[in-house]
């Protein structure tokens, strides 16, 4: 048995999502039309108006709807510090720890030459403009711990050299609250690489 065109197309169009397989996004279209067609009106309104609205913030580059998102607009933040992140998630995610006042840029993905993804389709020429203006005094490369995160970490760093800005690097190690016996080699390896003083009495 199959649905009517209309359905079919629904359930296919869930399927954009990440993570969504033709179950789910069975479900998902069976529970809008069946239980709740006004949640789904109101989800088609707010999917609309946000593909249309939303862009790349001019400076940092996250999503937002205004020329300049509400960090960029800050005067409370730091100019002189930027941290370098691939994804608007990953930028939520370092504001939701606390403790982070500077800037942002955000590349939208990672260097990837096999996918045909090089510097200029993640902004490295625009941070290359942002850091001829000066202000920034170092650099935090918070990209992810992968072999294409790392390669974009040293791409970028070699880049940033050029404008006399420090560089750091996000730490990674033994998570808190974690046991040893459960940490993988590379974790260990690094936060053995990574080691502090311990100023303990």
């Amino acid at each position: 048995m199959s649905f009517s065109p209309l359905v079919e197309q629904l359930m296919e169009a869930l399927r954009v999502l990440p993570g969504v397989g033709p179950k789910t996004a069975q479900r998902m279209a069976m529970h809008l039309l069946e239980r709740n067609r006004e949640g789904g009106e109101r989800l088609a309104a707010v999917m609309r108006e946000a593909v249309e609205r939303v862009g790349y913030c001019q400076r940092c580059r996250t999503l937002t709807e205004e020329p300049l998102c509400g960090l960029c607009e800050s005067p409370r933040r730091d100019d002189s510090l930027l941290c370098v992140v691939e994804s608007p998630a990953d930028m939520l995610a370092i504001e939701d720890a606390g403790g982070y006042q500077g800037r942002y840029f955000v590349l939208h993905g990672h260097l990837s030459p096999l996918d045909g993804i090089g510097p200029e389709d993640i902004g490295l020429d625009q941070l290359d403009t942002l850091m001829e203006e000066g202000q920034v005094q170092e650099v935090v490369l918070a990209t992810n711990p992968t072999v294409e995160g790392e390669a974009t970490a040293h791409y970028i760093a070699a880049q940033i050299q050029r404008h006399g800005a420090r560089l750091s690097r996000l730490a990674y190690g033994v998570p808190m609250g974690g046991e040893l016996e459960y940490v993988d080699g590379g974790t260990l390896s690094r936060a053995f690489s990574g080691r502090l003083p311990f100023l303990g009495e």
